[in-house]
């Protein structure tokens, strides 16, 4: 089973992590686990503009670098092969269009780094359930 994790540096996304884990160690899967982080480079347009697009795009690189380290030391020290995959974009958007091409399962936490944007706009997760042709399993 192809298992696609969503991470964001939360607490709730490290849960979903160690869940993937043990759900791919239950299963005694062979298969690698892939970590995802997506952050959204829209604000930053301007910023893009008068210091540059590598220079913002090594910023969010750094930043999603970060986000996975936690993620990283508990696959590896469950022993379960993993990939990773950075990204820019709509978070949503692009965490259900690299699952449905090519994965199994979709886990993510339930609660993340959304906070009072979740009340005006939807959070991420409920975005992905309803835009993803996969399924789906939100960990709190």
């Amino acid at each position: 089973m192809k298992i696609l994790v969503a991470v964001d540096g939360s607490k709730s996304s490290l849960h979903a992590v160690k869940y993937a884990a043990k759900l791919s160690a239950n299963m005694r899967s062979s298969d690698v686990i892939t970590l995802i982080t997506v952050h959204d480079d829209q604000g930053l347009r301007l910023a893009k503009r008068f210091v540059g697009k590598a220079e913002v795009g090594d910023y969010l690189r750094e930043i999603s670098e970060k986000e996975l380290k936690l993620s990283l030391s508990v696959l590896i020290k469950a022993g379960i092969q993993h990939n990773t995959i950075i990204q820019t974009g709509h978070v949503a958007e692009t965490i259900a269009k690299v699952a449905n091409k090519g994965f199994d399962l979709v886990v993510m936490g339930a609660k993340g780094r959304g906070g009072i944007f979740d009340v005006l706009i939807g959070s991420v997760a409920q975005r992905v359930l309803s835009t993803c042709k996969k399924p789906v399993l939100l960990v709190k």
